[in-house]
């Protein structure tokens, strides 16, 4: 069996290496809203299916008083991980394609992928809270 230390080959880099840059960021966030979008899609299914039996106690515990705000918070940041995936799905697109592999072009559509999906999550939700188009 052969000894670790005499192993030629070198080690991966890990995070404290790196320099944070956006494109880092993006690729790390778009792994945490995949995630968050599985936790956040059985909660809502859960949801539906207590409106569909008709469990009125539990349903109106999730919209009544304090826990209406970690309901609504919840929603909001489904919002933020669906709409941030998507965008940053369209960029895999590209990417798939050979397009946009410049580092400083990356970095600068990873921030206006970060800034487009707050401001469509913020608008999304400003007009559902506002009372829609009435």
């Amino acid at each position: 069996m052969a000894s670790e230390t005499t192993d030629p080959r070198p080690l991966s880099p890990h995070l404290q290496v790196w320099r944070w840059h956006a494109t880092m960021l993006t690729s790390i966030l778009h792994r945490a809203t995949g995630i968050g979008m599985y936790i956040g899609t059985a909660a809502l299914t859960v949801w539906l299916v207590m409106l569909a039996t008709g469990t009125n106690g539990a349903v109106g515990f999730l919209f009544e008083g304090a826990m209406a705000w970690v309901t609504r918070i919840g929603l909001i940041l489904l919002t933020f991980a669906v709409t941030f995936h998507w965008l940053n799905g369209l960029r895999f697109l590209f990417w798939d394609a050979g397009k946009g592999f410049d580092p400083k072009g990356s970095s600068q559509r990873s921030i206006i992928i970060l800034g487009a999906a707050i401001v469509v999550t913020l608008g999304f939700w400003a007009f559902l809270l506002t009372g829609g188009a009435a």
